[in-house]
């Protein structure tokens, strides 16, 4: 889930689908104003308490892999940008961006608050490790000073146009992750923690 200017530029050829669906509606207009507001408890729940302390509507992002999951809170990815972890024994690292609203905040779509993109993908490239982080406002890898968006893509360096292998992750409200996954890891700062 990324912003539309990012998918764009990212994807100039991309297809997008059309609001002409035969149906008269406001598809911009938000029919579940409020509904991930962290601070309440969600629509129509009346189930028990998520575990591990998290919001039942803080936004996660999720891996599943192996049959063992962890879930990184998009308040910390908003704060390290940048996320080197471990899934058993394979290495990841998870990208965010700002530039994506909340489709769930405000009365129309576009005018969500900003929740931002996350990505993961295996961190290297033709057999080389690469130590991803955040410096001066960028994705870049340690190795060779590339620079990298949200959707693993090299922008600029001596890796310019590579691709990092993308590893599935699936964006959650943690009561939707949990309720399935009670024994998911949530990722605390800390690579495999």
């Amino acid at each position: 889930m990324v912003g539309w200017s990012e998918f764009a530029e990212a994807y100039p050829e991309g297809t997008v689908l059309t609001r002409e669906t035969g149906y008269d509606r406001n598809y911009g207009r938000n029919p579940y104003l409020g509904y991930d507001d962290i601070t309440r408890s969600p629509f129509l729940y009346e189930g028990p308490l998520t575990p591990d302390g998290l919001p039942a509507m803080a936004r996660v992002f999720t891996v599943d892999r192996g049959g063992q999951a962890v879930a990184y809170p998009y308040d910390r990815l908003e704060e390290a940008r940048v996320v080197r972890d471990r899934l058993g024994d394979q290495p990841l690292v998870v990208f965010w961006q700002p530039g994506t609203g909340s489709a769930l905040d405000g009365a129309f779509v576009s005018t969500g608050r900003e929740v931002g993109a996350a990505a993961a993908y295996i961190p290297e490239h033709a057999g080389q490790a690469l130590t991803c982080e955040w410096e001066d406002g960028q994705i870049r890898d340690q190795e060779t000073g590339s620079t990298w968006d949200v959707f693993g893509a090299a922008l600029q360096g001596p890796l310019r146009g590579a691709r990092l292998q993308p590893i599935v992750g699936v964006n959650h409200f943690w009561l939707s992750w949990a309720a399935f996954r009670p024994d998911t890891r949530i990722y605390t700062g800390q690579p495999g923690g």
